[in-house]
């Protein structure tokens, strides 16, 4: 992972980071968490995170950073708070900073590649496989570990019919990632 982060992010989290009065940690995930940790070719105008810790900063930050905000209409992105996301159990456990060191007050994290892309599993829309393509793909992500994740963190926690995101996950192994054997492969 070599992450980037490039204008108008730069700007309006170093704006952002000059207006907290505490250190605040984002668990990033989305569009943003691809671009900057993975280095996904397009743009992206909203950073959504699951977890924001304190939580009870939750509503200064919407007023500071949210959509429609001063420094969203100034630099033209904002931040989001994803209301419903489903995420492997251990995600926090396998998560990256992003940009250690570079901001006084924020610390961004983002989900490991396997965690991010199971992640997007139940949404499913266009711009969520082209995500999924180009992680599995550019990290040459191994499709029985995503697997087994799937299997062990979260397919319990899913909410629908089971079918629907097993019949997912397995699409998108088929059309994925580089073909392995699917035996029970245990996690380093």
């Amino acid at each position: 992972m070599s992450p980037n982060l490039t204008s108008p992010w730069k700007e309006f989290l170093q704006e952002l980071d000059s207006l907290l009065s505490e250190p605040v940690e984002f668990h990033c995930i989305g569009g943003f968490a691809v671009v900057a940790a993975y280095g996904l070719p397009r743009s992206t105008n909203d950073l959504d995170y699951i977890t924001l810790v304190p939580c009870n900063y939750q509503a200064e930050l919407e007023e500071l950073a949210g959509q429609g905000s001063p420094l969203a209409r100034k630099y033209k992105v904002f931040m989001h708070r994803v209301g419903i996301a489903t995420v492997p159990v251990d995600y926090a456990e396998r998560m990256t900073e992003l940009f250690p060191r570079l901001f006084k007050n924020i610390r961004l994290f983002v989900l490991d590649p396997y965690d991010l892309v199971l992640s997007k599993l139940s949404r499913n829309v266009e711009r969520d496989r082209e995500d999924v393509a180009f992680l599995a793909r550019k990290l040459n992500l191994d499709a029985a570990i995503l697997k087994n994740r799937y299997e062990q963190e979260m397919k319990n926690a899913l909410i629908g019919p089971p079918e629907r995101h097993d019949n997912t996950l397995k699409f998108w192994i088929e059309a994925y990632f580089t073909k392995t054997e699917m035996h029970s492969t245990k996690e380093a």
